[in-house]
């Protein structure tokens, strides 16, 4: 994550025979630079098709539309100046630009993540009361101004925490701490924040999505008998268009964990000590910490995949 990434020495002594800018450069710029072009071109396109479709706004798309443009600045804001930050291997931006430019990361970040638990939420309503469209648009975009609220105050710290330092001789846009311990708290409330806790909300979400699913076609197979069994079959006591966007959902938020996992259980073990500091190991922090990015390339995708089916509501 952005937001909390710093160069490769996170937790750890600067020990003389080991740099904490050592990368396999070739690599990790065609990675970066990968990553990049998937992330803009991908949902940029997303963008482009849902703003060019002729179908009726959807509360769906409404949340697909957040989703995309949290990806897309993750892309310019992220990905784009790690890949100018690796080439100059130094920060020449300035303190203000410094603090500036973590926290708009960091909330593009949180905000990617915070949207996504949005659109768990608002699918339970929509599966709980699927009938119900009072008052749903409004939820909605509360829902969403929520989320960038929620993703603006997580990321004051690191506005605060982050300064430019002089480090191994280059000046950077650097957060330190004097204790392991510090390390181990910040990394801790970081990998709650955009990881555990939204993953738990989550997951609570579709627990109660299934349930409801579950409920309301045992009843629907109990209680419907002839003529009423086709009425209720065509009117659809769960509609299969809601049904395929709460699917659709799952999708994404199956390649959230994917995605986020590496880099958070690889962050906590690096600075509780479980990985030893050796020049092998700073490259491929640098490389997990570069595909953290990574979700916000894999979205686009999901999008095309569901896209030639309804996703009304």
């Amino acid at each position: 994550m952005e937001a909390s990434k710093q160069p490769p020495c996170v937790a750890c002594h600067n020990e003389s025979d080991i740099s904490s800018f050592y990368f396999y450069e070739t690599e990790q710029f065609a990675v970066l630079w990968l990553l990049f072009l998937l992330i803009v071109c991908g949902n940029s396109a997303v963008l482009a098709a849902l703003k060019c479709a002729k179908k009726p706004k959807s509360r769906m798309n409404f949340f697909i539309t957040q989703l995309a443009l949290a990806d897309l600045c993750v892309g310019v804001l992220s990905v784009l100046t790690d890949i100018i930050w690796r080439s100059t291997i130094a920060w020449n931006a300035g303190n203000i630009a410094c603090k500036v430019i973590r926290f708009s990361q960091a909330v593009v970040t949180y905000s990617s993540t915070y949207v996504l638990v949005a659109l768990s939420i608002d699918r339970y309503y929509a599966i709980k009361h699927p009938m119900n469209f009072s008052g749903s648009w409004h939820r909605a975009k509360l829902l969403v101004v929520l989320a960038w609220i929620v993703a603006a105050l997580l990321s004051v710290p690191i506005g605060i925490l982050y300064h430019e330092k002089m480090i191994e001789g280059r000046q950077q846009c650097w957060i330190e701490f004097s204790e392991p311990w510090q390390w181990q708290l910040y990394m801790t409330l970081v990998a709650l924040a955009v990881f555990v806790l939204p993953a738990l909300i989550i997951t609570i979400c579709y627990a109660f999505i299934v349930f409801t699913i579950w409920a309301k076609g045992k009843q629907y197979t109990q209680k419907a008998t002839g003529d009423d069994s086709r009425r209720a079959s065509s009117r659809g006591i769960i509609p299969q268009a809601k049904v395929k966007t709460v699917k659709m959902t799952f999708i994404i938020v199956l390649v959230f964990v994917l995605c986020w996992s590496p880099y958070i259980v690889f962050d906590l073990l690096q600075v509780y000590g479980h990985i030893p500091r050796t020049q092998t190991n700073i490259a491929v922090a640098s490389l997990i910490q570069s595909l953290a990015p990574l979700n916000s390339a894999a979205n686009p995708l999901i999008y095309c995949l569901f896209s030639s089916s309804k996703t009304n509501r």
